[in-house]
């Protein structure tokens, strides 16, 4: 019988969640490049396989029934809601991850998914003001070489802002885009702290990127 391990780690659209040398791929997970990554958002599950049973015994010989080697299933389950779960409302100060929405000249404007390690129940709207990108050469920052629709962006929550929106940071160098996805729609890996690159194409693009890249 297969036993299966909840993990308290959150998976956010496409984290790498290990290899297939490793693993099975289980449901909320894809795989790309013999990796394995999250389909969507939600908790890491291991299923461990079923105990195979020894070598049986019949008559004078001993029939090894065991062939291969069952890999552990890992799988993304979306949280389930409950009666007792109580709704989590970010905090100045709290480090929360996000998906840009829209960008404009002056700010881009993102949907709060995760605040510390709490998926959240209904996605907050916040924003990246320009002066909030970096910490350094302000007057240089251009939103649209910073963030694009569709990344996942962690963040520093800095003012309650107004009444319908937190007013987030990414000026520390931990801080910034984690996960990009390019104009061709492949999944890209940070080079350094202003460029993302698509391992298809081989094109750059800039990003405020999150260290460590």
């Amino acid at each position: 019988m297969a036993t299966t391990s909840s993990s308290t780690s959150m998976a956010i659209p496409g984290q790498f969640l290990g290899s297939t040398s490793k693993f099975q791929p289980g449901p909320g997970t894809h795989i790309h490049e013999s990796n394995l990554y999250s389909s969507l958002l939600g908790v890491v599950n291991i299923t461990q396989p079923a105990k195979a049973p020894g070598p049986a015994k019949r008559l004078n010989k001993i029939i090894n029934t065991q062939t291969t080697t069952e890999l552990p299933t890992i799988s993304v389950l979306r949280s389930a809601g409950s009666s007792d779960k109580r709704e989590v409302l970010p905090e100045v100060g709290n480090i929360v991850l996000c998906r840009v929405i829209r960008i404009m000249p002056r700010q881009a404007v993102v949907a709060i998914l995760i605040c510390g390690d709490t998926v959240l129940e209904a996605e907050w709207q916040g924003l990246i003001r320009v002066q909030d990108v970096r910490a350094t050469e302000k007057d240089r920052v251009k939103i649209y070489d910073s963030f694009r629709p569709g990344d996942i962006v962690r963040a520093e929550v800095i003012s309650l802002g107004d009444q319908t929106s937190y007013y987030l940071s990414t000026a520390r160098n931990e801080l910034g885009v984690i996960m990009a996805t390019s104009e061709a729609g492949n999944t890209m890996y940070p080079v350094n702290w202003k460029e993302y690159k698509d391992p298809e194409t081989g094109l750059s693009e800039p990003r405020k990127v999150a260290k460590p890249y």
